[in-house]
């Protein structure tokens, strides 16, 4: 029922004056709030994601899965062409432990933790450490244009073509829908898998630190 009806009409002037100002206030605040908000508004694909429409992953869709060692089966050998055409091959990181980050431009979740994801790669570019990303749709143009959107600067398969690094790793581990994170050991297995938006940097670089001190 509106305010407006609740109040009697017998009430003195000065009452009617302290309701309008209240409304008044509440019209301006409301106002400040909506400029404030759209300025730091985040773009329709992650908006999507924060209002649970994105239909990847959700918040509670987010889980991470470590794998004991004694488990983690064989290495896992990938390759492919980077969005500025070069070639790759997992052999070229032998020996560091690698994060691997499979997503796409589009993917609302894959945009809330590119920050997160660069963020870790360069608190971590002085340890023996690699970051590569798998992207599954796009062609090179979108993913170098969501990087520097993002400043991301590591660089990313264009897997949308052949599928052959997200067929690799789907030998030895599940590959849910974007973003998925995978956390190789030294010996180029799969030691941690991140299911949904990284959540932070904590995990990912706990996660990275507990490889690298594992005996090779």
């Amino acid at each position: 029922m509106p305010l407006a009806s609740t109040v009697p009409s017998v009430r003195s002037g000065r009452s009617s004056r302290s309701i309008r100002s209240r409304r008044a206030a509440s019209a301006a605040l409301a106002a400040v709030l909506a400029v404030g908000l759209s300025a730091c508004a985040p773009d329709p694909a992650t908006e999507a994601f924060l209002n649970g429409e994105e239909k990847a992953y959700t918040t509670a869709d987010f889980r991470v899965v470590e794998i004991p060692a004694e488990k983690r089966g064989e290495p896992v050998v990938f390759g492919g062409v980077t969005e500025d055409g070069e070639k790759f091959s997992s052999q070229d990181i032998a020996g560091d432990v690698a994060v691997v980050n499979f997503w796409y431009a589009g993917c609302g979740p894959c945009r809330l933790e590119a920050p997160d994801l660069e963020a870790v790669w360069q608190k971590h570019q002085p340890d023996d450490v690699a970051f590569i990303g798998v992207n599954i749709y796009d062609q090179a143009d979108t993913a170098k244009a969501f990087a520097e959107n993002y400043g991301i600067t590591y660089p990313s398969l264009m897997d949308a073509d052949t599928g052959e690094a997200k067929l690799a790793f789907a030998q030895v581990t599940p590959i849910q829908a974007p973003p998925t994170t995978l956390v190789l050991d030294r010996q180029g297995r799969v030691a941690a898998r991140i299911i949904g938006p990284i959540d932070g940097t904590s995990i990912l670089s706990t996660l990275i630190q507990d490889a690298l001190e594992e005996k090779a």
